[in-house]
């Protein structure tokens, strides 16, 4: 029987090194800068828009990319902020990798990023846990892809990949190859879809929490996050239908705080995504849950 606490947590976030330690991991003793709740801002919008920027650098300043902005034209790439999916475009699935290609040790945990934008957020985390875990970050913008590779390439990372992908298509075919076990899936911030009659378009639809669910190994985690609370609440009540092979985390571990309504209050990454800190910048709250597999699927 596998003992939970033992494969629970796999979070860079201070609270919880003692899992993470009882686990084998390894991080830095250094943690990262505190995050901050935000609780509003009477700074106007364009004041904003101009402090996100340097926000964003200061947040991955370790990881030194700004140094590779100059590289031809892949430094600075200009994007639609939204995409349709359901596109004939993006309709053909991908085939999996290579995977003793991409990975010096393909054997280990995978984390999957699904949506993953421009990738610093999972290329923080794979240069801060160089050896316990591989990372693959898929991403339907297919200029993001090509920048976050590049850059994975010069910093020299042996533990992370990128792949152009339409999740809702290719996941499946994709993670269900990997050798070693799928352990940790993160969704966060995606696109929202505001439209009713464009909801089909979002992410996080009924096959991929079917295929997540087969995959991820038991102890397994998935988290969600968005700072659209519609968009949030979506998520969450897709991975709330599989109550016989999801538990929220706080179940498990009480050291995960929820507030009153089942949102966890605390970021439990250690790291923000982009569009985490553009949002609380701007105010907003920021809505996560987090599963943890707990049974093998019937």
């Amino acid at each position: 029987m596998v003992s939970l606490h033992r494969v629970m947590v796999f979070s860079f976030s201070k609270p919880n090194a003692h899992c993470m330690t009882s686990m084998g991991l390894h991080v830095r003793d250094r943690w990262p800068r505190v995050i901050p709740k935000c609780t509003g801002s009477s700074t106007s919008y364009s004041s904003v828009s101009s402090k996100s920027p340097d926000l964003v650098e200061l947040e991955y300043a370790d990881l030194q990319l700004k140094p590779l902005y100059a590289a031809s034209d892949i430094g600075h790439v200009r994007i639609r902020q939204h995409v349709n999916p359901l596109s004939s475009s993006f309709s053909a699935p991908v085939q999996p990798p290579n995977w003793k290609e991409i990975f010096k040790d393909c054997t280990l945990p995978l984390m999957v990023d699904i949506g993953c934008g421009s990738g610093r957020f999972l290329i923080w985390l794979a240069k801060n846990s160089p050896l316990h875990r591989n990372y693959l970050g898929l991403e339907i913008r297919r200029k993001l892809v090509t920048r976050s590779q590049f850059w994975v390439k010069e910093l020299g990372l042996q533990n992370i990949h990128f792949m152009f992908a339409n999740v809702n298509v290719s996941f499946e075919q994709i993670v269900s190859t990997y050798p070693g076990s799928l352990s940790f899936v993160s969704i966060l911030c995606p696109d929202p879809h505001f439209k009713r009659r464009n909801h089909k378009r979002r992410v996080v639809q009924k096959p991929l929490v079917d295929s997540i669910s087969k995959n991820l190994c038991v102890g397994g985690q998935v988290l969600i996050q968005s700072d659209v609370h519609a968009v949030a609440l979506d998520m969450r009540n897709a991975f709330d239908a599989y109550t016989d092979v999801f538990e929220h985390v706080d179940h498990i571990d009480p050291s995960f705080s929820c507030d009153s309504e089942g949102w966890l209050q605390c970021n439990p990454m250690g790291i923000r995504t982009e569009r985490e800190i553009h949002a609380e910048l701007e105010g907003a709250i920021i809505y996560r849950r987090m599963y943890q597999k707990t049974r093998h699927c019937v």
